[in-house]
């Protein structure tokens, strides 16, 4: 997905730049029409697939998580710790988030990200209606209506409902849900390839409404977002000093090389050579680091709550909607829960898959999406160097515990 995704960026700022110059004028409002057209039938081809593609992924995610989680003690830990780290960045992101916004506001320029969302004033549920809605009685209906938090909830008990089930029809019910994400992801893979003709156009519309001050709006963005993922890294080093018994200088001197590849690659899979490497040079115990760094690279992606929540909560403050407690509640757990299903996805269609029912579980328009995956190659350094930091920090601390238990 290397290509398309910087042609997308590519693509983000010759539309703005376009769009500024033609401000003032000049261009057939035919044409304009027509840009905007070809944005709009992007951005809904983008939008249907998240549906099908978060409920596959969700049912293989949970069935991938409970057979890991029948694998001994040491796979138990492991998953404790991967839901603390997930749950406290859920948490940090909810309680500084707002704060930052505050005190860094969004500029004004970034208005023009949300010209194309119907308006409306946002509507709060109260507490015995929040209640009420945790359960739909008709699925189809709640999927026509976008009603993210009971499809969740109706997903995920099925994908344990399932785990229950006798072998063959375990297994007939997982291969078709594995079929089902394979055709989406084929489809959204192809709706991504046409990203650079989609963004553009979008992004001609944000130019002409904004202005150069576009510019400034994302890297705004950009900074703030990938500031909630810097928590998760230093969290790493402070989990692995407390828990691995690991000074934060010997750790740091021994990840310098997985996080080079980090960095450079943008992957976590492909920086799990180095991860192992740097276990072997922190002297943990090759059983312990062989079985969970693998499983950490395969359902656990630390920065997802932090960052998404991030991504979801910095659009509702572009469009003015205070999101209550409850809500912000229900944004922390189905983060929770969809970052196990989406971790082996690319970047560009996990941003989609992971933000896309944050958002509409919260009540928050899921239309700048469209052109923030745009931009989503510069947090994404962020989030996989805090990723692999912290893979190996769990790491240490399920090693030490294990080998704490072996001297007892």
């Amino acid at each position: 997905m290397r290509l398309p995704v910087i042609a997308t960026f590519a693509a983000l700022i010759v539309g703005l730049g376009l769009g500024v110059a033609f401000a003032g004028g000049g261009l057939p409002q035919w044409l304009q029409d027509s840009i905007a057209l070809v944005g709009t039938l992007w951005l809904r081809a983008l939008q249907m697939t998240i549906i099908p593609l978060v409920a596959s992924l969700l049912v293989l995610g949970i069935a991938q998580m409970m057979s890991a989680a029948r694998a001994g003690a040491a796979a138990i830990k492991f998953l404790v710790l991967v839901f603390a780290v997930l749950i406290a960045g859920g948490i940090f992101t909810a309680l500084i988030m707002p704060m930052v916004l505050q005190t860094i506001p969004i500029p004004e320029a970034a208005s023009g990200f949300l010209a194309e969302v119907p308006g409306g004033e946002q509507q709060v549920p109260g507490i015995l209606d929040f209640a009420a809605s945790l359960i739909a009685p008709n699925m189809i209906a709640a999927a026509a209506e976008t009603s993210m938090l009971p499809l969740t909830i109706f997903f995920a008990l099925f994908a344990v409902a399932i785990a229950k089930l006798p072998g063959g029809q375990n297994k007939t019910l997982l291969g078709f849900f594995h079929a089902l994400a394979n055709a989406m992801l084929m489809i959204i893979g192809w709706v991504l390839w046409l990203a650079p003709a989609g963004v553009l156009a979008l992004a001609f519309g944000v130019g002409m409404r904004s202005g150069g001050g576009a510019f400034a709006a994302l890297a705004h963005y950009i900074l703030i977002v990938s500031a909630m993922g810097g928590f998760i890294l230093v969290l790493a080093y402070l989990l692995a000093w407390v828990l691995g018994g690991i000074s934060p200088l010997r750790f740091a001197k021994a990840l310098v090389p997985a996080q080079a590849v980090a960095v450079s690659t943008q992957s976590s899979l492909a920086s799990l050579p180095a991860m192992l490497d740097s276990a072997t040079r922190l002297k943990l115990r090759p059983e312990t680091s062989e079985f969970v760094l693998p499983l950490a690279v395969a359902i656990f992606r630390a920065t997802s709550v932090a960052m998404n929540l991030a991504v979801a909560l910095y659009v509702a403050a572009l469009a003015g909607i205070e999101v209550p407690l409850t809500l912000m509640i229900v944004g922390i757990l189905i983060a929770v829960i969809i970052s196990i299903g989406s971790v082996s996805l690319p970047g560009s269609i996990s941003f989609v898959v992971s933000i896309g029912p944050i958002a509409l579980a919260m009540g928050v328009p899921i239309e700048p999406l469209a052109l923030l995956v745009a931009v989503e190659m510069l947090p994404d350094i962020m989030r996989t160097l805090a990723n692999v930091t912290m893979n190996v920090a769990v790491t240490s601390a399920v090693d030490r515990g294990g080998s704490d238990e072996a001297s007892d």
